[in-house]
């Protein structure tokens, strides 16, 4: 055998920086991926004829309203080409108000309108439209250009949720959302997303808004997120993300456990805003929940995922989940 000679004074290797983890190195930290995702946790535990209850969004308040859980009101429902003429009256010569599709998903064809300025209308990003392209928009959700199965569509003209103050120096242009995470009745993650300059003021973190990471039981910020970054502070304000308090953070969750009961579906996510008044408001509810919220966390979903399991037999009631939420938020 050659023995490999060494030198003394050679220099240590450099080391050298990776952008990108091999799979096994995630698995390890406890990430979920797409797939296991799909195989292991939205498969067996979101039976297929469920989904409408999350797919279709007058469903999905329909059901809210039954449980007593807030959600912004409805002003009208544009099912015809004949109600796309008429939209301007259906509204009753309201200035603020939010249009989406009732199967889309993403934040996919919603337009979140903030003023007018005489016949035309502002969105809060800024963007000044007319009627016709108004009568557009609806037409072509109403087409199904922006539903999750391709096929025609409905359109919800609903209220818009004003920002709530605890936001006011952390959102620009927009308001805040928050997405809760359960799984088997259980909220296992959460987190806050931003609005920002960049995304316009909506609160997609595919369009540039910040997530950020929230503690499970104290419902405080840490840390932040912009396009796949990390970052202390808002981009825009320049204030920083972590310590923020989220108000009415038990109310929150425990909506959230009532509409996860009502929807009898195991693996899902459930997206609030803020009301100054009403609390903790559902905006919707997604069978399919995305797996940036582990980039916002710092923290993998699968070592919390195994606790649930492991303890299955004791999530009757909300307040055995909220003692086992407690202790998943100290999961890292």
């Amino acid at each position: 055998m050659q023995r490999l000679r060494t030198d003394s004074s050679a220099k240590p290797a450099r080391r050298r920086w990776r952008f990108w983890a091999w799979p096994s190195e995630l698995r390890r930290r406890g990430i979920l991926g797409m797939n296991r995702r799909n195989a292991a946790y939205i498969l067996p535990r979101n039976p297929r004829h469920h989904f409408p209850r999350v797919d279709d969004k007058l469903l999905t308040k329909r059901i809210c309203q039954a449980r007593g859980i807030p959600v912004p009101e409805t002003y009208a429902v544009i099912e015809r080409q004949g109600d796309v003429r008429r939209f301007a009256a259906l509204l009753d010569g309201r200035g603020e108000f939010v249009i989406k599709p009732t199967g889309g998903s993403g934040g996919r064809g919603i337009l979140v309108i903030g003023q007018r300025d005489g016949q035309d209308l502002l969105t809060v990003g800024g963007e000044r439209l007319s009627p016709a392209d108004v009568q557009y928009h609806l037409a072509s959700i109403l087409a199904g250009l922006y539903s999750l199965s391709g096929h025609s569509d409905r359109a919800i003209l609903e209220q818009r949720i004003v920002r709530h103050e605890a936001f006011a120096e952390v959102a620009v242009g927009g308001t805040p959302d928050l997405r809760v995470i359960l799984y088997r009745g259980a909220p296992v993650m959460a987190m806050v997303r931003l609005p920002t300059a960049a995304s316009r003021g909506r609160a997609n973190l595919h369009q540039g808004a910040v997530g950020a990471g929230v503690h499970l039981r104290r419902g405080e910020t840490f840390g932040g997120v912009c396009h796949n970054r990390v970052l202390a502070a808002h981009p825009d304000t320049g204030q920083p993300i972590a310590g923020l308090r989220i108000p009415d953070w038990d109310r929150l969750l425990l909506a959230a456990m009532n509409l996860g009961d009502a929807l009898e579906m195991g693996y899902i996510g459930v997206d609030f805003v803020l009301d100054e008044a009403l609390g903790p408001v559902v905006l919707e509810a997604n069978a399919r929940p995305g797996l940036a919220i582990q980039i916002a966390n710092r923290s993998g979903l699968l070592r919390r995922l195994e606790m649930v399991d492991a303890h299955a037999d004791a999530l009757a009631t909300h307040e055995s989940r909220l003692e086992l939420t407690a202790r998943l938020a100290e999961v890292r």
